[in-house]
């Protein structure tokens, strides 16, 4: 039964991703030919067939990887990869728990193997061919291996401690699990800022002492206090620019790129920081944290119960071994499987973050300007290389923000 809703979601699922791609791949091109008439006065018709031209190239490389990740998939599950790697881990070591750990990082290699043309494609083929990228080979490979260290010295002791709740816990092993899961995650929010970010960027303060004042000033009538205003050298990766919030609690800085801050003047960038400070004083930031946990708590129930089925392995193409743990397994195969269901969901959560991202917008123009935001908003997505003609059904299932044109209308009319 599971093996037949598995293929029949996984073939719905592909299907939507592809059909959708290629509405946005079609719509895209459709309006490659002129700008939009409430941007034309702003951005050119080169860097609009520029954005365009960036859009497809993004989306023809995720059709590709859509398409060569199922076959993954399938490859693991239904035709026995995930069985053959588990018969050879099980050479390597007896010992329960850590058979289980070789078991998942094996795997984690392996998908990070396939997943490496990919990446080195993006950086070095598209992102370069759009005049974006700024990272060197050897940069790409010190943070490739930063990463993997960061992964491993976080997220082994993670699963070791999984792996022993869902054995030593009982049967609600998986709520200690979420719980303890739950507690992992606060601790990266705390951390990250100071100990793990500056591993890959260097972080100066910033020196803008007018810029830094009127930051300072919409904090403050804001009620949000800040530990820092840092400048990132984003530029020696990517021409893209960004501003953004890290941190929680008493952890919490503004992080600008080096990239940015040449291309916005400083009411421009006040208006974009009123944006990000309405998330937090809508509680967005917290809401979808709890929400998050929810879900974990949710799914971690579902996965409690699925562990202990014998046919949640046979029907996803492993047989579960006898006298030992299966635990590691279940892990592998839920986390797998699991986006399969629930990539309907897809649209609900877009639609959640758009309602939020308008509502930012709204107390942005009641903290600033409505002008500066929008002027800062058009360049930031002439800049980005952002299309301004989006498939309207495909913006609605995947965008997490509005479309520039309809999102700069509801600006204009607060």
């Amino acid at each position: 039964m599971l093996t037949t809703l598995f293929i029949v979601f996984l073939l719905c699922t592909l299907s939507i991703r592809l059909w959708l791609a290629t509405r946005q791949i079609r719509h895209v091109q459709a309006h490659r030919a002129a700008v939009p008439q409430e941007f034309a006065s702003r951005i050119g018709l080169t860097s609009h067939q520029r954005a365009a031209d960036y859009t497809v190239a993004r989306v023809r490389l995720a059709i590709f990887e859509t398409i060569f990740d199922a076959m993954v998939l399938i490859g693991l599950t239904l035709l026995g990869g995930l069985q053959v790697l588990d018969n050879f881990v099980s050479t390597l070591s007896t010992h329960d728990l850590l058979r289980q750990i070789l078991l998942m990082v094996s795997l984690g290699v392996f998908l990070g193997i396939l997943g490496l043309p990919f990446s080195i494609y993006r950086q070095f083929g598209l992102e370069a061919k759009f005049g974006f990228n700024r990272m060197t080979p050897a940069l790409f490979v010190g943070d490739t291996v930063k990463g993997i260290l960061v992964a491993a010295v976080m997220g082994l002791p993670l699963l070791a401690a999984v792996l022993w709740l869902m054995a030593e816990a009982g049967s609600l092993w998986w709520l200690w699990a979420w719980g303890l899961w739950s507690v992992f995650n606060i601790l990266a929010l705390l951390i990250y800022p100071t100990w793990i970010a500056p591993l890959f960027n260097k972080f100066t303060p910033l020196s803008d002492e007018s810029l830094t004042s009127s930051i300072n000033g919409l904090a403050q009538r804001c009620g949000f206090a800040l530990n820092g205003l840092f400048v990132m050298d984003g530029s020696k990766r990517s021409a893209h620019g960004n501003a953004y919030f890290t941190g929680f609690g008493r952890t919490r800085r503004i992080v600008f790129f080096d990239t940015l801050l040449s291309r916005l003047s400083t009411d421009e960038i006040i208006a974009v920081l009123a944006h990000e400070l309405g998330h937090f004083k809508h509680h967005h930031v917290i809401k979808r944290m709890v929400m998050s946990f929810a879900g974990a708590l949710f799914f971690f129930a579902i996965l409690g119960w699925l562990a202990q089925q014998a046919w949640f392995y046979t029907d996803l193409g492993v047989v579960p071994q006898m006298g030992t743990r299966n635990d590691a397994m279940a892990l592998i195969l839920f986390f797998m499987v699991i986006p399969v269901f629930t990539f309907a969901l897809t649209p609900l959560f877009s639609w959640l973050s758009r309602k939020d991202e308008f509502q930012a917008d709204q107390f942005a123009t009641s903290q600033s300007s409505a002008q500066e935001l929008v002027s800062a908003l058009v360049k930031l997505v002439d800049d980005n290389a952002s299309t301004l003609t989006p498939d309207p059904i495909h913006s609605s299932f995947y965008d997490s923000h509005p479309p520039a044109a309809i999102r700069i209308r509801h600006i204009l009319a607060s």
